[in-house]
């Protein structure tokens, strides 16, 4: 991987890159460090690269020119080192990274993404700044390392490009270790400790000298997060967010199973977890799932979303008032949700009664026909394509006719469920249900289902089937 650092201080940045870890890396040519002095360029033969800014002001800023003219210099440097079998070919652009207290806040996350690149170039800047035009000619990233001003862009530069070293493969002797130190996972790093065993009256702790690796790897995860917890609750807000939704949503299982199956199907952006609510976004259809204890506490889920055409499932009657009065949403569909709570099977029903097989996508005009609730034809399309509608065919005359389908939605409730009226009344829509919880549990998965609060016969024969009927009531609102 290539460094190419646009500076006024070249020997600055090389002296500081190229001892120690990175500078064993530049010699196996694991990685390259390139300063390019922009004094090189200007065409002042007192070798100034600023001038005083239009408008007034203190300081004074960098031309564009010079920097301009470093770049291009590098930029054709690039092109010419590029492997034979490129060379013709269009180059990708390099990727400029400015260092600036007004960009994205460096961290762990976007040194792994950066070291992915083959080539990156820093644009180091001195004085009161860079004049813009050249920034917005050349520049593709803004970043800084704090909330703090510099002398320079020197320092950033270089403390960026040994976090990203360090993500290189080869760079550090243990390939694992530029994985498992500070801040992998929103978690600090564990306490560590060397010879000898006792130090002013200070043990290693016991269970470092165990021998035991499963309870080394315990005692180290339970301080990583007790130290993330004490020093940094910032990162300790963001962590396990899956997990500590789970923990909050476990405690009313029933009234929650939709946005537990939605985690446990990994299907659920968890977006806040508080003392008192969770907010999860499905990222198959962009559904809000929302649940919280009072009212304030669903105020300030409910600002983390972005209303515009989202559609909303509220676990607490509050919550579809605020919604509906917050969002000016005016759709609103009360529904009992039931949970199959077994581990066991149903018996289907026999053979006789109907054959059960997936609907294909050139049904989707029959099923569109049937069934009119919420579901739009695009949205039936995509279900038809994934096969997750069922039908059941029954022989009339000598003929097989369809008498009825079943679906699993997008985001994992049972539903769909028609049975077309000539067949009613001969338990195809219990085999449908009963077909639907069996295929459902072979997978894993707990099967639930939300049906409309005025939707009588299919919350009996829900509940005939063994399903539980969940605590209060939930509201879809679009």
């Amino acid at each position: 991987m290539q460094f190419h650092i646009l500076t006024l201080f070249p020997e600055m940045v090389e002296n500081g890159l190229k001892t120690s870890i990175l500078g064993r890396a530049v010699d196996r040519g694991l990685i390259g460090v390139h300063a390019v002095n922009i004094r090189d360029y200007t065409a002042d033969r007192h070798g100034r690269v600023d001038d005083y800014p239009y408008g007034g002001g203190a300081g004074m800023l960098m031309q564009a020119q010079p920097v301009y003219d470093a770049f291009c210099a590098l930029q054709e440097q690039s092109a010419k080192k590029a492997p034979l079998q490129e060379q013709g070919a269009k180059k990708a652009p390099l990727r400029v990274i400015y260092l600036t207290p007004q960009g994205r806040v460096f961290d762990q996350k976007m040194a792994e993404e950066l070291a992915k690149e083959e080539e990156l170039v820093f644009l180091c800047g001195h004085y009161e700044g860079i004049d813009e035009r050249v920034l917005e000619e050349i520049v593709t990233d803004q970043v800084s390392i704090g909330d703090y001003v510099l002398t320079g862009g020197e320092l950033p530069a270089m403390v960026m490009i040994d976090a990203i070293s360090r993500m290189v493969p080869g760079v550090l002797k243990n390939e694992e270790s530029g994985e498992t130190e500070s801040f992998r996972g929103d978690l600090l790093e564990y306490p560590q400790y060397t010879r000898p065993e006792v130090w002013r009256d200070k043990a290693v702790p016991a269970v470092l000298l165990s021998g035991d690796h499963a309870k080394v790897e315990k005692w180290r995860l339970e301080q990583s997060i007790d130290r993330t917890r004490q020093r940094r609750p910032d990162l300790y807000e963001r962590y396990d967010l899956p997990g500590r939704a789970l923990d909050y949503l476990k405690q009313e299982r029933l009234l929650h199973r939709d946005m537990i199956e939605d985690i446990r199907r990994r299907q659920a952006q968890v977006l806040a977890v508080l003392s008192d609510g969770v907010l999860l976004q499905d990222k198959r259809t962009g559904i809000y799932m929302v649940t919280a204890r009072n009212r304030d506490a669903g105020e300030r889920l409910l600002s983390m979303t972005d209303p515009d055409g989202a559609v909303f499932c509220c676990h607490q009657k509050f919550l579809m008032q605020s919604v509906a009065d917050r969002f000016h949403k005016t759709r609103i569909n009360e529904c009992f949700q039931t949970v199959y709570t077994k581990k066991t099977p149903l018996p289907e029903e026999k053979t006789d009664i109907c054959r059960i097989f997936p609907l294909g996508e050139g049904d989707l005009d029959l099923v569109c026909e049937h069934y009119h609730t919420l579901a739009d034809r695009e949205t039936l399309a995509g279900l038809l394509r994934e096969g997750s509608i069922f039908a059941a065919s029954v022989c009339e005359e000598g003929k097989a006719q369809i008498a009825g389908f079943i679906g699993t939605h997008a985001e994992g409730g049972m539903g769909l469920l028609e049975v077309f009226p000539p067949f009613r009344r001969r338990k195809i829509g219990q085999a449908l249900v009963s077909f639907l919880i069996n295929r459902t549990l072979e997978k894993g998965w707990t099967p639930y289902g939300q049906i409309f609060t005025d939707n009588e016969p299919s919350l009996k024969l829900q509940e005939k089937l063994g399903m539980r009927l969940c605590p209060g009531t939930l509201y879809w609102i679009s």
